[in-house]
């Protein structure tokens, strides 16, 4: 399965900056986005004061234009990763408990990763998907509820109403901030005719290299070992994993850790420009968040213990 490929267009190492780029022409159907309203730029990571952290081998500048797909699984053009460089990638959230652990544990490392948010979730928590963007993270978006988009249940209109949706809702949870042009499909499920919209919109398509299967797990310590059984195998890749999942959240200190000890780089994405999200979906959100506050919201978004 084949994406029109723009590329990212440059690296920024601790050393002095390399700049190199890698091109292609993008579909006859793809239209350049509307420009993107000025917004604060993003949040840089904290200092870091552990000497021995896991911290960032490099950073690379994504230019999404005709929708360019990242992720051995489904995508084989695009390979810019060194060996024992990774990408973490984190589904699903925002979520209680479990991001601010993930968020957490990358802090203690001094490193990063992307989110790739599920819009329903970032208007329960709005508080969480700031957390994340403020910790210097990039978010990405995971449609508005995570159906699978390959159901014939959907049609086309249904399907770019999820990802439209979910991305205007992730930019409402982040007080008006759009995220990066970054989508994962749920269960990396990719109906041709999205992948081509998605072209059409210039936002990235990921899969990934590895995936991590804790979803399945029943443990932190089988989500860790599924992870370094794959990357011993390969020896780089784009991680999956989930802050939607508890064990994730308590495999990720060792995992870290791990990485570091074994020569592994984290290797951070960002976006060359912000999703630009289409005024339809953002009125629309304004009416679903309305709904939300009233009767959909989880009990631990709205009630919180302060003493027991």
């Amino acid at each position: 399965m084949r994406v029109a490929a723009g590329i990212f267009v440059a690296v920024a190492l601790c050393a002095p900056t390399l700049a190199w780029s890698q091109t292609a022409a993008p579909p006859p159907q793809a239209a350049p986005a509307p420009a993107a309203a000025a917004q604060p730029p993003q949040p840089s990571r904290a200092a870091c004061n552990n000497a021995n952290a896991l911290g960032v081998g490099r950073t690379v500048e994504i230019d999404t234009t005709g929708g360019p797909g990242f992720g051995f699984e489904h995508f084989k053009e695009l390979d810019f990763l060194k060996d024992h460089e990774v990408v973490l990638t984190f589904d699903d959230g925002p979520w209680t408990e479990n991001t601010p652990a993930v968020l957490k544990a990358l802090a203690d490392e001094c490193t990063t990763g992307i989110f790739f948010e599920i819009g329903k979730h970032a208007t329960y928590y709005p508080e969480i998907a700031k957390q994340v963007y403020a910790a210097g993270h990039t978010i990405g978006t995971h449609t508005w509820s995570h159906p699978d988009l390959t159901s014939k249940k959907l049609n086309d209109d249904q399907r770019k109403d999820e990802i439209e949706k979910g991305i205007s809702a992730v930019k409402w949870a982040l007080g008006g901030i759009a995220p990066a042009p970054f989508f994962r499909f749920p269960d990396l499920r990719h109906p041709p005719e999205m992948i081509t919209y998605l072209g059409t919109r210039n936002i990235a398509i990921f899969s990934c290299d590895l995936d991590s299967f804790d979803f399945k797990a029943r443990n932190a310590k089988q989500v860790e070992d599924v992870i370094f059984k794959k990357l011993a195998k390969q020896g780089k890749g784009i991680i999956l994993m989930h802050d939607f999942h508890k064990h994730t959240a308590e495999a990720l200190p060792s995992i870290l850790h791990r990485l570091k000890s074994e020569g592994y780089k984290v290797v951070a994405m960002r976006a060359k420009a912000p999703v630009v999200s289409l005024p339809q979906y953002d009125e629309a959100i304004l009416k679903e968040d309305k709904l939300q506050t009233v009767s959909q919201r989880p009990v631990s978004s709205v009630v919180t213990d302060v003493t027991q």
